[in-house]
């Protein structure tokens, strides 16, 4: 099984209901902060069940929906179908897009899931949609020295919060034996520093800065704006 075969089914990475909802709000909000005018067009490239993506596409003039796992978009085709606002699409869509196109692209938590050599052709596929003006955000990015203890305790520090400590403790208890932590030791979470990323952005067109805070509830992590390079 590799990340994407984990993607397409129901997991146990969402201890709780009420989990999986805090987490979702927390990063539509952060979204809808990134939003640059009422009418710009944004992607979330990688957005799981964006479970409150009808709060996004309210504040922008198109939202783009784009998940890997077929099982995933199935769910945000029923959730969204009957929004104007909103276009669920296969990651393989996006080239269709128009270029210069969009003014905002989101990618969150999905960088640890990728191979370097996919990661270099969809910079360069996002670098060819956005706008020479426009932002592209790489969010939840994991640098070298975070551990699964770290990112425990950043969601025990959300349970505590949210509410739903007693279910976040069970849910480590349960992770320790699941498929995630399988593949995990298996193949891997791709880590990044900031100097290699800025690198990699870089080959792709891209000038990339370190942003004041992660999208989300994990302080460990990164999130990094990157803009495109104007040729001279």
């Amino acid at each position: 099984m590799n990340w994407r075969d984990y993607w397409n089914q129901d997991t146990p990475i969402y201890v709780s209901e009420r989990h999986k909802l805090l987490h979702y709000r927390l990063v539509a909000n952060d979204i809808i902060g990134l939003i640059p005018s009422a009418d710009a067009a944004v992607l979330d490239y990688g957005c799981g069940e964006a479970l409150f993506a009808d709060r996004i596409a309210a504040k922008c003039g198109h939202l783009y929906l784009s998940d890997a796992a077929p099982l995933v978009r199935e769910r945000l085709d029923e959730r969204y179908g009957r929004n104007d606002r909103i276009t669920v699409l296969a990651p393989e869509e996006i080239a269709g897009l128009p270029d210069a196109s969009l003014d905002l692209i989101v990618v969150n938590s999905l960088l640890q899931y990728l191979s370097l050599d996919e990661l270099r052709g969809l910079l360069k596929l996002w670098h060819g949609k956005l706008k020479a003006d426009g932002r592209l955000i790489l969010a939840d990015v994991i640098p070298p020295d975070v551990s699964p203890v770290t990112d425990a305790k950043a969601l025990l520090s959300l349970a505590w919060q949210g509410g739903f400590l007693k279910s976040a403790l069970v849910g480590l208890g349960r992770t320790a034996f699941s498929e995630y932590r399988k593949i995990r030791e298996e193949i891997g979470l791709a880590q990044y520093t900031e100097e290699d990323l800025a690198d990699i952005a870089g080959e792709a067109g891209f000038g990339i800065e370190r942003m004041p805070r992660n999208l989300g509830h994990n302080p460990a992590r990164m999130t990094f704006e990157a803009r495109p390079l104007r040729e001279d």
